[in-house]
């Protein structure tokens, strides 16, 4: 069978950021629990920027990378977010729109919570996989920007952000282990978004159902994969990331049940197989579907990598749904993620002082859902928007919504 996998990658995780310690501050939480979260900063979305600019950011750099040949592969464009603008329009049209995709291209959007972009992953390497011809490629994008909670310990973690990700028969980055997949799913309400402003939930019952899917997961794949072993089957573990803490606590809880290992032996583990894949999302924080593949990603940039290497990758979504899977790397893929800036990209972005933070905010709120018609004014935090996209490639941000329909404008030097 062909090799089936990820070609590239690449995040766009905004402009701005917070720091979280400030944040705490701010808001007056209790210091004491900042250390299980695990974050330094999150991502925070300006307010002409929504799931389909963040998706466009995101994926413009692999798509701006293809041959002319190479781009008329592109066969499929799926889009994964609980973030959508429209009960019937896809966002992905939009998406497919200003990327400028072949029209012989298949689109849609899908919603599974957290786990919607490894089931629109997945969905893009069975196409891939069927396909009969060579350099068959599919376009997944994960895209979310979170609604804050202000003032309760759930707000320091939600962020915004794009993954996007590139299936094809030549996996640069990733090659997927054909049929190695376990899943474990069933109904539960840790969280959901009940109107398109609220977020709400059990964040102890969502921990619960976490890890009681990362083990019924594993145990799925275990039945399939002769011999995996979750201690030593796997160089790197990539794990659903909503706080870095949460990891680490499933991590611990599960090696825990299942090895019965002492503290500091966990502990060890973790900062040799784990500790390198939750890097971007301590600076991020939580983007939904995308958080899986930024874990991924950030592994591979910041993990020791001279050989192939197999990572354990699980996926989790609220509601619920899981799976485990995992893909062989290489250095080849370090450099490749590594050629992306993506932490570079972090490292640049501004960092807002709380007052600033409080209005951005509000910004963001004046354009709520189903609005008709509305004009953004781009002239807004004319330091972020005007100074700071000056000196970086071109943004797309929203326009206008005019008669429903949302239009949108690259930011560039000069403009």
């Amino acid at each position: 069978m062909k090799p089936v996998g990820i070609e590239a990658v690449n995040a766009y995780c905004g402009e701005t950021c917070i720091d979280v310690p400030a944040l705490f501050a701010a808001r007056d939480l209790d210091d004491a629990r900042m250390d299980n979260l695990m974050m330094a900063r999150k991502s925070v979305a300006l307010h002409c920027e929504d799931a389909v600019s963040f998706a466009v950011n995101a994926a413009q750099p692999i798509v701006d990378s293809l041959t002319e040949d190479q781009l008329a592969g592109v066969e499929l464009l799926i889009v994964g977010t609980e973030s959508g603008i429209d009960f019937g329009k896809s966002l992905a049209t939009y998406v497919h729109h200003h990327l400028g995709l072949p029209r012989s291209c298949r689109l849609f959007e899908i919603k599974q919570a957290c786990y919607s972009g490894t089931a629109a992953m997945q969905m893009a390497a069975a196409v891939v996989a069927a396909s009969p011809r060579e350099g068959t490629r599919a376009l997944v994008i994960s895209s979310d920007v979170a609604r804050p909670v202000p003032h309760t310990y759930v707000e320091p973690s939600q962020g915004a952000g794009a993954v996007a990700v590139l299936i094809g028969d030549a996996p640069v980055v990733a090659e997927f282990d054909h049929g190695a997949n376990g899943f474990h799913s069933y109904e539960v309400m840790d969280t959901c978004r009940p109107t398109p402003e609220a977020e709400a939930g059990d964040v102890d019952l969502s921990l619960l159902t976490y890890i009681d899917c990362l083990q019924g997961a594993f145990g799925d794949y275990a039945d399939k994969v002769d011999g995996a072993d979750l201690l030593d089957t796997f160089d790197l573990l990539a794990m659903h990331t909503p706080f870095p803490g949460m990891v680490k606590g499933a991590h611990r809880t599960v090696l825990r049940r299942t090895k019965r290992l002492d503290p500091a032996s966990i502990d060890a583990d973790f900062d040799r197989r784990l500790a390198p894949s939750v890097r971007y999302p301590g600076q991020v924080g939580n983007i939904y579907a995308g958080t899986v593949f930024l874990a991924l990603a950030s592994a591979l940039d910041n993990a020791p990598i001279d050989r192939e290497t197999r990572v354990g990758i699980f996926s989790y979504g609220s509601g619920c749904s899981s799976e485990f899977y995992s893909a062989v790397v290489s250095p080849a893929s370090q450099r490749a993620v590594r050629a992306m800036g993506i932490q570079e990209a972090l490292d640049a972005r501004y960092r807002l002082p709380v007052e600033e933070y409080d209005e951005l905010l509000s910004a963001t709120a004046e354009l709520a859902f189903g609005t008709r018609d509305h004009t953004m004014d781009l002239d807004r935090f004319p330091h972020i928007l005007r100074e700071r996209f000056a000196s970086a490639r071109p943004r797309l941000v929203l326009e206008a919504v005019r008669d429903y329909h949302r239009e949108y404008t690259w930011l560039e030097a000069g403009r």
